[in-house]
């Protein structure tokens, strides 16, 4: 389910929302208390986390660990690997927090592609450059993602179709086919506009990509390939609270630039044509 190199915490947030409330406990407290868990036994854990042991290796089981020793090992691995120690106090000001926000941002950058299956990825890059037709659609804060990927894959010459009204997105979704592709943007996979379209598309036959933060969720059920962004948050509660979307914006890009080397020779004749567009519209001033 996760490649071996995706860190507990990253794993967590990904299925905390299909675990067991017992589980559930058991995993945010993991993530909220890393340092100390690394020190505890298992019934250490069970104990403050209010449950019994078998829960605690049944939680471990459920985020990809064949018990707790496992997990103990990879999570000291993971705060070994943090950047905790080389943190940088850019001041109190409002530049220093930016700063602050930025560092923190980056930390979590390295982790992004950990929770991808290569397979997925490669086979979602494939039916979007091949597709007869391509939609990238979303709703609120995942919506200026599939913009920009779809303008991002349409310079390329991969044309994608943006469409920003939710029922809009559900009409033009239900016209395609099984030679059509979706890439369909939402965080937490449970977006009641985004299912729409996404269940709109698997109807007709077209392959529906989805790219989220949780590995199981309504969307992943509907959707033919599944590609999993480990979210920027250092916790659930933390990515709730910001929402954040860098991951996916650097995803998109990179997303964008293996669409087009797929497209070979294409691409190379489509960049001349962008470059030219665009040295048409810059004005005098662009010199200065």
């Amino acid at each position: 389910m996760f490649s071996p190199s995706a860190p507990p915490t990253a794993r967590i947030v990904a299925v905390l929302n299909t675990l067991q409330p017992a589980e559930r406990r058991v995993a945010e407290l993991i993530v909220d208390s890393a340092d100390a868990v690394v020190e505890w036994t298992a019934q250490e854990l069970a104990d403050r986390a209010g449950v019994g042991r078998a829960t605690v290796v049944r939680a471990c089981q459920s985020i990809g660990y064949r018990g707790y020793p496992q997990l103990r090992v990879a999570l000291a691995a993971e705060l070994g690997a943090a950047p905790g120690d080389t943190v940088v106090d850019h001041g109190p000001g409002v530049l220093g927090r930016m700063r602050g926000e930025i560092d923190r941002l980056a930390a979590t950058l390295p982790a992004l592609t950990s929770l991808l299956d290569a397979d997925a990825v490669a086979e979602a890059v494939r039916r979007a450059a091949s597709a007869t037709r391509l939609l990238v659609l979303a709703n609120g804060l995942s919506s200026p993602i599939a913009n920009d990927l779809a303008m991002r894959l349409t310079a390329a010459g991969r044309p994608a179709e943006f469409i920003a009204d939710a029922i809009a997105q559900q009409i033009a979704a239900r016209h395609l086919t099984a030679d059509d592709a979706c890439v369909v943007i939402s965080g937490s996979g449970a977006n009641e506009a985004t299912l729409r379209v996404a269940t709109a598309a698997a109807r007709g036959g077209a392959h529906v990509i989805a790219l989220t933060s949780f590995a199981s969720s309504a969307l992943t059920e509907v959707a033919t390939h599944s590609l999993v962004i480990a979210p920027s948050g250092g916790s659930f509660r933390e990515e709730l609270q910001h929402a954040s979307r860098v991951a996916y914006l650097v995803f998109a890009e990179v997303f964008a630039a293996a669409v087009t080397a797929e497209r070979g020779g294409d691409a190379v004749r489509t960049k001349a044509h962008v470059l030219e567009v665009v040295s048409e519209n810059l004005g005098e001033g662009a010199e200065r």
